[in-house]
């Protein structure tokens, strides 16, 4: 459920706009990881990962908004938590080269991202 003080704030609109922002980022992440298969060097994905830990911070902050003073839902901004969480688990196994767990980690980051997307354009 979304207020219409949420709406008319312009937090849903900011939210909207890092969660497209942040599921790109995931998305990029993934083809990044596709190209490591073929022999691609791992500084893009190295630096996606930044990407993601940012825009994941700021889909939670955005999210926070949109429940506390815009009165809106509270779910999303658990949902954004565990992205962020997650993101920081993915890169740390990852980093230690833990695939088994690291690509899981990365779908289950995905699949989240894009349950908020759709919600937050569904509104």
């Amino acid at each position: 459920m979304v207020t219409q003080v949420a709406k008319g704030s312009g937090y849903l609109t900011a939210f909207k706009i890092v969660a497209t922002l942040n599921t790109l980022s995931v998305l990029f992440q993934a083809v990044t990881a596709g190209q490591l298969l073929s022999g691609a060097s791992a500084g893009s994905h190295g630096m996606g990962a930044l990407a993601v830990h940012v825009l994941g911070l700021a889909q939670l902050v955005a999210a926070v908004l949109v429940w506390r003073p815009g009165r809106g839902a509270g779910w999303p901004a658990l949902v954004g938590l565990a992205i962020l969480l997650l993101g920081f688990v993915q890169s740390a196994v990852g980093g230690s080269g833990v695939l088994t767990v690291h690509v899981p980690l990365g779908m289950a980051v995905f699949g989240l991202s894009v349950w908020l997307l759709v919600w937050a354009w569904r509104r």
